[in-house]
């Protein structure tokens, strides 16, 4: 039998954790190793066992989750996933949480919490598996959590037919998808890519409100312009656009021009923002004028499209296994037969600037 997955939920609500442990629980690849009200019990519960996977809050008595997330990654890392209303509030507090090496964020509401739980079991199950996989300082692997079937880019966009081969311009279109361990891996390309870089659409999975953060933090660190997308925005050299957490971004062209489409749907691949809507829409109106760039996640949202911009004559990459937190998108990308490279983080830059 496969090693169960051990989760130690600290949260000062009863009912938060209660209702956690049950949910959570109910998949047989997870185990509750125990529940805590405050960092203080949860550290002195560490000390008998160490937990595969902690969900922490981040408002609580004694010492605050942040706080208590710095300690953790200085002396003992682990895979951490915030679990906190405040985050839904203050982004800011969200991106600390994540430089802080938070391996995702779970927006619980300040009312509701039970209920909002409840319905969403599959995404929480899916962020204690994606967690349970990441390389904190080089974490030992474990088969994680697939998906029941779901909804792919047909709900958004339908898939294009020969006839819509496009025209071969001078100018490219990158169009990038990443999950978890994508916020700082997006940094890193970022901030290597030039001024001059052809212009960049960015499907990072986000939830609402954070993603105009994330944008605004990337934007000062950057030699490049990086917003959150807003509709009919303008793909140009030297910008990335940031698909808005929630919404499905599209690529579009209209004569030389190429521009977002910010449209709300269905979940695509239990997604939206989807990676897949993404790539199909590059492939649909960008073809052999697009490059594909797929990087670290859980799951296999982006393959797919992938795949459908490499039928379409595009240039398409995938982040390597060392180099990403978690290795599944990429790697459904590639068994897929949609990657032309394999590429560690640090070298995509150099070889989207002179494809």
């Amino acid at each position: 039998m496969k090693k169960k997955i051990k989760v130690l939920i600290v949260d000062d609500s009863a009912v938060v954790r209660q209702t956690l442990s049950e949910i959570l629980s109910s998949d047989p690849g997870i185990e509750i190793m125990g529940t805590a009200p405050d960092p203080f019990i949860a550290a002195s519960k560490m000390k008998e066992e160490v937990p595969d996977v902690l969900t922490l809050d981040v408002e609580m008595p004694r010492m605050d989750g942040i706080t208590f997330l710095q300690k953790i990654m200085s002396q003992n890392p682990m895979p951490v996933v915030i679990c906190s209303s405040i985050t839904a509030v203050h982004s800011g507090t969200a991106l600390k949480a994540i430089e802080n090496g938070a391996v995702e964020i779970i927006h619980k509401p300040s009312l509701g919490a039970k209920k909002f739980f409840e319905e969403s079991k599959i995404h929480l199950i899916d962020v204690i598996k994606a967690a349970s996989v990441a390389r904190i300082n080089r974490l030992e692997s474990r088969d994680f959590y697939k998906p029941q079937p779901k909804l792919t880019a047909d709900a958004v966009l339908s898939k294009p037919g020969k006839e819509l081969s496009m025209v071969k311009t001078t100018e490219k279109v990158i169009a990038i998808g990443a999950s978890t361990g994508g916020t700082e891996a997006l940094r890193v390309l970022l901030e290597a890519m030039p001024m001059d870089c052809p212009g960049l659409a960015i499907v990072q999975h986000m939830p609402e409100h954070f993603t105009a953060a994330f944008a605004r933090r990337l934007d000062g660190l950057c030699a490049i312009k990086v917003k959150e997308a807003n509709d009919g925005d303008a793909i140009l050299r030297g910008r990335a656009l940031i698909a808005p957490g929630g919404r499905h971004m599209l690529i579009k062209r209209s004569g030389a021009r190429y521009y977002v489409e910010i449209k709300d749907g269905p979940l695509v691949s239990r997604h939206r923002p989807s990676v897949d809507v993404l790539f199909r829409s590059a492939a649909r109106y960008a073809g052999s004028n697009a490059i594909g760039v797929i990087m670290t996640g859980m799951g296999d949202d982006g393959a797919k499209g992938l795949m459908e911009m490499k039928e379409a004559g595009a240039g398409t990459i995938a982040q390597d296994e060392e180099s990403s937190i978690v290795f599944g998108m990429p790697k459904e990308a590639i068994k897929l037969g949609a990657v032309d490279k394999v590429l560690p983080l640090w070298s995509i830059a150099e070889n989207l600037i002179v494809i």
